[in-house]
């Protein structure tokens, strides 16, 4: 399964509604790990060494910064950016098949956008 990491504006009612169907998910969030207002390539950068795939809303500047990590030849584990006017269920929906149907390798310089 892969592991994630929730960015600081990912909706936490989604966080909890994904932990509920899958108890042993490996998920942390930014305000855990200690990147609250750290900058989004440097929350890329972070992900990369701690492989876990990123979980964002930011549709604006995330998906950028990862393409240009790829562009670069810089480790990217992952970027799932959820429509920020899907509903929670929707997002909660398609990252449970995610989670299940994925393995970590089919996400190395991989951007998705949800809902699919």
């Amino acid at each position: 399964m892969i592991s994630l990491l929730a960015d600081h504006n990912f909706r936490e009612p989604i966080l909890r509604g994904l932990l509920l169907r899958l108890p042993g998910l490996d998920v942390v969030t930014a305000r855990s790990a200690g990147l609250a207002g750290t900058p989004d390539p440097d929350v890329l950068a972070w992900a990369a060494a701690n492989d876990r795939v990123v979980l964002t809303h930011d549709r604006q500047t995330m998906a950028g910064f990862a393409y240009a990590r790829v562009a670069a030849g810089e480790p990217m584990v992952g970027l799932i950016v959820a429509e920020s006017r899907a509903t929670n269920r929707r997002v909660i929906d398609d990252l449970e098949l995610i989670c299940v149907a994925t393995t970590p390798s089919e996400w190395v310089n991989r951007v998705e956008f949800i809902p699919m």
